[in-house]
C-alpha cells in the first residue's frame, strides 16, 4: 500500500540497535501515519520496547534513520513536547501519592487535560491518599493510562497498559481511547499481547520477529497477506506444497495450514473444486503463526 510522506508521523528506516552481543533491531523500517491507532506486536523479546524508546527519543539506534513528525527524536524538544511514552514499569519518586504524579505529568504535556485525567482516575478508582509506590499492579496499569491519555499527546505510545487490570477496566480503557480518538485525533503506538481484545481497534499494525519488521500494513489489507486452507490432510499438503507455509494443524484425517499470499483466482477456484476450505486469518491467529524466516514488509521507499 503507497503511503504519501506528507501524512506520515512516524518514519523507521533500517533501523539497527545492538546492546552488546545483543541484537535487540535489526535492520527495522516501518512507517506510520498520522492520527491512526497502530498495534505494535510480537513475542516477548521481539524488539518493541527498544523501538518504541528509540521513536520517543529515550534510547538512539547505532544505525538507520528514525524520523518523528520530521525530526530526530533523540535530545529533540519538539519530539518531548510531541510525544507520551508510558511504560508498563514506570517508576516514581518513593513519596510520590497521585496529585504529584499528575502534577508532574502537566509540566511536560502542553496539552494535558486536568478534566480528562480526572475523570479517569474516579473511572479506575485510583486512591488519592496512598503513596504511588504502595499501588497495586493493576492501580498502577491504570495511572498509567490516565497519564498517556490526559497527556493528549499528539503521539502517544502505550508499552503494555493493561497489566494488572482486569477484563472490565480493559474494557474501560478500549471504549475510553477510541472515544479520545474520535474527539481529539491523534497517533497511538501501541504494544500488546492482547491481540483478540485489541485487534479491531487498530487500523495499521507494525510486527516485530526476533528483532525484525515481518509486518507492516493497514489491517484491512491483511486479507491479502495471509490465508487458512483447510481440509483433508492430503488435499491441504498437495496444495501447500510449493506455498510460504507459517503454521499447520493436523487432527486424524483433516488438517488446515496457515499460508502466506498472494492467492490467484485461479488458485482459490482449484482448491474449492477438490472440497477445500479457504479463510481468512484473525490477527491474532496470523501474529501466532509468523515465524523469523518470513518477511511481509513492505517496500519503505
Amino acid at each position: 500500500m503507497t503511503t504519501h510522506t506528507a501524512d506520515l508521523v512516524i518514519e523507521v528506516k533500517n533501523v539497527t540497535r545492538t546492546f552488546g552481543a545483543t541484537t535487540a533491531l535489526d535492520s527495522v523500517s516501518f512507517q506510520v501515519e498520522r492520527n491512526t491507532i497502530c498495534g505494535l506486536l510480537g513475542s516477548n523479546g521481539a524488539g518493541k520496547t527498544t523501538i518504541m524508546a528509540i521513536i520517543t527519543g529515550q534510547d538512539r539506534a547505532n544505525s538507520g534513520e528514525v524520523r518523528v513528525d520530521g525530526h530526530d527524536p533523540f535530545e529533540s524538544a519538539h519530539v518531548a513536547d510531541s510525544t507520551s511514552f508510558v511504560r508498563d514499569n514506570q517508576r516514581y519518586p518513593d513519596d510520590y501519592k497521585l496529585h504529584h504524579v499528575l502534577r508532574a505529568a502537566a509540566m511536560f504535556h502542553p496539552n494535558w487535560s486536568d478534566q480528562l485525567a480526572d475523570k479517569l482516575v474516579a473511572t479506575f478508582r485510583l486512591p488519592a491518599k496512598t503513596q504511588v509506590k504502595k499501588f497495586s499492579r493493576g492501580q498502577l496499569s491504570a495511572l498509567a493510562i490516565v497519564l498517556g491519555l490526559a497527556s493528549r499527546a499528539p503521539i502517544t505510545v502505550f508499552d503494555e497498559p493493561y497489566l494488572g487490570l482486569d477484563i472490565a477496566a480493559r474494557d474501560r480503557f478500549y471504549e475510553i481511547l477510541l472515544q479520545e480518538h474520535l474527539n481529539h485525533p491523534r497517533t497511538f503506538l501501541i504494544s500488546t499481547h492482547l491481540i483478540e481484545e485489541m485487534e479491531n481497534i487498530f487500523s495499521h499494525v507494525v510486527v516485530l520477529d526476533q528483532g525484525k519488521a515481518v509486518v507492516n500494513s493497514e489491517v484491512e489489507d491483511l486479507d491479502g497477506l495471509v490465508y487458512e486452507v483447510a481440509g483433508k490432510a492430503v488435499l491441504v499438503e498437495e496444495f501447500v506444497r510449493s506455498r510460504t507455509v507459517l503454521k499447520t494443524r493436523t487432527v486424524g484425517t483433516l488438517a488446515s495450514a496457515i499460508v502466506s499470499g498472494p492467492l490467484a483466482e485461479h488458485d482459490r477456484a482449484s482448491a474449492q473444486a477438490v472440497g477445500l476450505t479457504l479463510s481468512s486469518v484473525a490477527l491474532h491467529d496470523f501474529v501466532s503463526a509468523i515465524g523469523n524466516s518470513y518477511n511481509l514488509t513492505e517496500d519503505a521507499s
